[in-house]
């Protein structure tokens, strides 16, 4: 038999689990107990007491006169009596109030007169005790109800199937994971210190908070409303209306009071916490298993129940304590009936009683569960209660069988779905990385990260942090601020000391402003840098920055996505200067029309898609500079000509093939500086010629074969780069360039240099690296300005010593073979590895960069 120590682990489980155990299943867990204690004793009473007691009964007749005749006695010749006949005879109780006559009690051992006993009383049945034995044993299994033999071990069994039940979702494995799961965040959730925090700091709003806000929003409205009416004054509408932008909720001036500082390893657990409730709920909310699992088992318990109770109170009235036996084994001992006894029959009686009430008990419960399970939908969990009390108001609602779990566990303790429900709250979340992203970046730390850029301006770049840092904003010499991949970056009003501040780059980090800090950029920000994947990650305050200089936009911005960008809310950006478009542009958006009274410069790169219609440009009179990178252009777009303050013109890597257009540029008057670089140029037109104000020509990395000699006739030039084409002979006329200062003919296929090239005395760059040229006229002497010369890559065999008299020429800057420079007279090798005394305004390594 079983101890009931190894049936009772069934119903084991681990003690964290009881966090999703109600009452009803503590109750019934306590009923399956008491009913398996039930069934073990049962069981064991009846392995070790339980016995039937048999007598046989007599065929008898009575005679006329009254009495009893016996109709069959055993003799003892019959091989049926024996001296052990006198244990049955004093065993077996009287069949008759009185014996029957003619039977005579016999004594077959002869007595002494001395010890004379008095004859025994009863039935002498004539049967040893092995037969005894034996008819007990068949009238055990023949005469019994099976009922009365089984019911330990049925009960036994019922017991443990409903144990196993009542557990079997916290064995089942697709179950048990994430119950163990569940359980083991929740309770790390319950311990953890930052909930008791957030709780406490959040447990109502200040009113003075909101008065605050309102006060902000008046202030920023009235505002805006003045900055409207100085620039659109037909205008009645205020701009906060029109543009619908919406500010951080947020008080201005006084901060939200500090939490207190959390221990580093709680923040750190505190944040991973975040991590798997965040990682949890998107893998419970897919699926109501557990749900269906628990419901399953219930009404299995209940159709368990009934089915018990149905077959248990038929035969509890078959358990009797006298039974009739007729085991069919009179030819063994002479008898066909017997009268038996059941000794456990009052004892199981009860023990059945007490089991069926138990069953009734337990089967009520079950109908119970059932009642609260299909009464409301618990697949479905909401935290009013808890938003109303914590303030967190964006903790979300769940379901499926996250919503179960939180129901099964607000049966044990409310407590514990309101403390789980901080972790489910971004804006605790945020509160808690705010917390610990101040902790880790101090004043002192930022300091350390400050750096100067070429321009030598004072720049802090922070990359992938969880929010900008408060001490950000003590850096009150800052004057370029980058935030990069911050999701949460927010613009705090302490901003407003950071006086020195011009310029600020977001990168992939939808930032938020705070409304004071929105009125101080207003005022002091110049340049502003935007990258973006999705249109709705450009802040929408950028296009209410009245003072802005330079707007960057890095993004995508394709004719789909034009209407959703906002670009209408560009005209009040009455100052800009700069606008920077590297994207997917089809066109040009019409509402960058908007800026055209003060638009200086406009720059788009495109990502190779071709940029079909620029009719937009014509509107854009004042433009100075026009960058159009990588739009596929095939020829320079007509528009182009009408933009007669244009000063500067790059259309660089695009399929332009011929540029007979060259000659409308003429009518570009201020022209200085056209760049035609990285094209499939195939020729230069003599109409070049009329563009007689270029000062610098960018023809570099075409298909240039040849050189028109009114190319030369533009006496202003004073950058011309011809790099990597495939031209073959500079003519002679480039003397005429007397303005010339840098001239680029590398990785070309010219063989000469003409001398006449020399008389451009006021050249400072010359690049002539990676062609065929044998040799390098001793003219270059002429050249006392040169302060860069490139010849590497030729067929020199040696260098003309006139390098020498090119005093402002140094080693570094003359890029030749070692072996050609080694060939040079000592004294010219010495002049030349001296370091130039003087400093330029435009270095050799500043010119190679330019190229």
């Amino acid at each position: 038999m079983f101890t009931l120590t190894e049936v009772a682990s069934l119903n084991d489980i681990q003690p964290t689990y009881r966090i999703l155990k109600p009452w009803w299943d503590v109750f019934m867990d306590y009923l399956g107990i008491v009913m398996l204690m039930l069934a073990i004793f049962s069981g064991t009473m009846q392995l070790t007491k339980d016995q039937v007691v048999c007598l046989p009964i007599l065929e008898q007749a009575q005679d006329g006169s009254g009495g009893f005749l016996e109709t069959h006695t055993p003799e003892p010749s019959d091989g049926f009596w024996n001296k052990e006949n006198a244990i049955g005879e004093q065993a077996a109780p009287l069949m008759s109030k009185r014996p029957p006559k003619g039977i005579v009690p016999s004594n077959p051992f002869p007595q002494s007169s001395a010890f004379m006993q008095p004859p025994p009383k009863g039935v002498r049945t004539k049967l040893d005790f092995q037969q005894y034995v034996f008819v007990n044993q068949m009238c055990y299994h023949v005469a019994l109800p099976w009922y009365s033999k089984y019911f330990p071990y049925l009960a036994l069994i019922h017991t443990i199937v409903l144990m196993v039940s009542s557990n079997f979702w916290f064995k089942y494995p697709k179950t048990s994971s994430k119950v163990e799961h569940f359980v083991s965040i929740l309770g790390k959730c319950f311990e953890s210190p930052w909930t008791t925090k957030a709780l406490s700091e959040t447990a109502c709003e200040d009113s003075e908070e909101n008065k605050q806000r309102l006060a902000g929003a008046s202030t920023l409205l009235k505002h805006l409303s003045t900055s409207s009416e100085e620039g659109s004054p037909n205008q009645s509408a205020p701009v906060g209306n029109k543009s619908g932008v919406a500010f951080s909720a947020e008080k201005l001036v006084s901060e939200v009071p500090s939490m207190t500082i959390l221990d580093k390893k709680d923040g750190e657990q505190a944040k991973a916490l975040f991590e798997k409730v965040r990682k949890f709920r998107a893998h419970v909310e897919d699926s109501d298993l557990i749900y269906r699992l628990y419901a399953i088992q219930t009404v299995i318990k209940t159709v368990k129940f009934i089915l018990i109770l149905c077959y248990t109170m038929t035969f509890v009235a078959s358990i009797d304590f006298d039974h009739v036996c007729e085991p069919e084994i009179k030819h063994l001992t002479g008898y066909s009936k017997f009268h038996c006894t059941h000794n456990m029959a009052f004892m199981l009686k009860k023990l059945l009683v007490c089991y069926i009430a138990l069953i009734c008990v337990y089967g009520i419960i079950c109908i119970y569960t059932l009642f609260w399970l299909f009464r409301r939908p618990l697949k479905e969990y909401s935290f009013e209660k808890v938003r109303e009390e914590s303030s967190f108001s964006d903790i979300p609602d769940v379901k499926n069988d996250f919503a179960f779990l939180l129901h099964m566990v607000d049966q044990y303790d409310l407590l514990y779905s309101k403390r789980f429900g901080v972790f489910l709250s971004e804006v605790s979340e945020n509160k808690l990385r705010e917390i610990s992203l101040n902790h880790e970046w101090t004043f002192e730390k930022l300091r350390q990260h400050l750096t100067r850029n070429p321009q030598d301006k004072l720049e802090l770049h922070l990359f992938m942090l969880s929010g900008v840092p408060d001490a950000v904003f003590d850096l009150t010499d800052l004057e370029i601020l980058k935030l990069e991949l911050i999701p949460e970056a927010k613009i705090t009003a302490k901003i407003s000391q950071m006086i020195n501040l011009q310029e600020l780059h977001f990168y992939h980090c939808p930032a938020k402003v705070e409304q004071t800090a929105f009125i101080f950029l207003c005022d002091h920000l110049r340049c502003l840098h935007v990258k973006f994947t999705d249109v709705a990650e450009i802040p929408s305050w950028v296009y209410l920055l009245k003072n802005l200089r330079e707007l960057y936009l890095v993004g995508n911005l394709n004719s789909e996505n034009n209407k959703l960008i906002g670009l209408e809310s560009l005209r009040d950006l009455r100052h800009l200067k700069i606008l920077h478009l590297k994207s997917n542009l089809t066109k040009i958006p019409t509402n960058i029309t908007d800026l055209s009274p003060h638009l200086v410069r406009l720059v788009i790169h495109n990502d190779g898609t071709k940029l079909l219609v620029l009719n937009t440009l014509k509107k854009m009179i004042n433009l100075a500079e026009l960058e159009l990178h990588n739009c596929e252009l095939e020829r320079i777009p007509h528009a182009i000509f009408s933009l007669n303050n244009l000063q500067e013109l790059d259309l660089k890597s695009n399929n332009i093939r011929t540029i007979e257009e060259v000659i409308s540029f003429q009518h570009l008057k201020r022209l200085t500086c056209l760049k035609l670089w990285y094209n499939k140029i195939i020729n230069i037109p003599l109409s070049i010629s009329h563009v007689k104000n270029l000062e610098s020509l960018y023809l570099s990395h075409n298909k240039l074969e040849s050189l028109p000699s009114p190319l030369f006739t533009l006496l202003k030039l004073r950058y011309l780069d011809l790099s990597h084409n495939s031209v073959a002979v500079i003519p002679p006329e480039v003397g005429f360039l007397q303005n010339l200062q840098h001239f680029a003919i590398t990785g070309n296929k010219v063989e000469v240099v003409p001398k006449q090239l020399f008389k451009c005395v006021k050249l400072r760059t010359l690049c002539l690296g990676h062609n065929c040229i044998t040799s390098i006229p001793e003219k270059i002497g002429h050249l006392s300005q040169l302060t860069h010369l490139e010849l590497k890559g030729n067929c020199l065999d040696r260098l003309p010593v006139q390098l020498g008299h090119c005093s402002l020429l140094n080693r570094s800057c003359l890029l030749v073979e070692d072996h050609l420079f080694d060939s040079l007279p000592i004294e010219v090798k010495e002049s030349i590895n001296q370091e130039a005394s003087v400093s330029f305004p435009n270095g050799c390594k500043c010119l190679m960069e330019g190229r």
